[in-house]
């Protein structure tokens, strides 16, 4: 009879044990999963739709085959921002673009730009974005975060509210990729009061990627100066991060920027030999010279 219950003491013992090396092992699995899904997902040419842009749900078959015919993998779509009146800008039309754009073979990026003064709202548009549907039962193949409102003067809090936003989404994304949208570190160099301590490390915790937004274009004339900040931009993410991690550089504005630059921002990113995916901001920018140099940095991506 003793050597029965302390059989089952032991089978006890060992079944707890065993739970949470299960669990980490799961959590473990998913996670490489999403790293995988990430490079997929984020990775490629891409475009941007911002919520300015709501005219292109009138037409969404035509766009969506207009930007498959011009080569592009992932189509970025801004749901709201903090200023917005609603969770989420037009949510029929914007559910009939996915929709379009999933029958073309694009991927969809939802993407929110938090203001961090209203923690609540925040979170409630960034579930929204997570949880959208569309008519079909469509949902995005990867979310975002806009980490680059300056609203909340408070350093410390809007930190504090980035990271619990990031880690509450994390927490319910499951195995959605997670993007950040970040200004680049070369920004916060030349402008050292923007967010001081910004956390790299701490976000890469949270997400499956990161997403400088390296604007060059009215700013930086010329080759050399578009050239150094992106490339030196790249450097430093990945310095601060820490860990490899899946880049999708954002240039623009697209017509911003001139032949020159526009070769400078596609010679950064190719001699940076990592970056998984590329584009220019947004969609409604892009000129004729754009896209021609978008073509030729996907060609020599290879």
């Amino acid at each position: 009879m003793r050597v029965g219950v302390l059989v089952a003491l032991v089978a006890a013992v060992a079944a707890c044990v065993a739970a949470p090396l299960t669990a980490a092992a799961g959590d473990a699995q998913s996670a490489r999963e999403r790293r995988a899904a990430s490079a997929e997902v984020f990775g490629g040419l891409g475009t941007w739709v911002d919520i300015y842009d709501t005219a292109l749900y009138r037409a969404p078959d035509a766009t969506a085959a207009r930007l498959a015919a011009r080569g592009v993998e992932t189509v970025w779509i801004e749901t709201a921002n903090d200023r917005s009146t609603v969770d989420v800008v037009e949510p029929s039309g914007l559910g009939r673009f996915v929709d379009a754009l999933h029958t073309q073979g694009l991927r969809v990026v939802g993407w929110y730009l938090p203001g961090h003064d209203q923690q609540a709202r925040d979170l409630r548009r960034a579930r929204a974005m997570l949880r959208f549907v569309t008519q079909t039962g469509g949902r995005f193949d990867g979310v975002a975060l806009d980490i680059e409102s300056l609203r909340e003067k408070n350093v410390t809090r809007r930190t504090a509210r980035t990271l619990d936003l990031l880690t509450r989404l994390r927490t319910e994304a499951g195995a959605t990729p997670i993007a950040a949208i970040t200004y680049p570190p070369r920004a916060f160099e030349r402008h050292l009061s923007w967010w001081p301590g910004f956390p790299w490390a701490q976000i890469a915790a949270q997400v499956d990627a990161f997403v400088p937004m390296l604007y060059t274009g009215g700013g930086f004339k010329g080759y050399d100066a578009t050239y150094g900040y992106v490339a030196r931009s790249l450097r430093l993410l990945r310095a601060a991060v820490g860990r490899p991690i899946v880049v999708h550089a954002a240039g623009g504005v697209a017509n911003r920027m001139n032949a020159e630059e526009l070769k400078a921002f596609n010679d950064a990113v190719l001699d940076d030999g990592k970056v998984a995916g590329w584009s220019l901001y947004d969609l409604q920018t892009m000129t004729p010279a754009a896209w021609a140099a978008m073509s030729r940095l996907t060609a020599g991506r290879g």
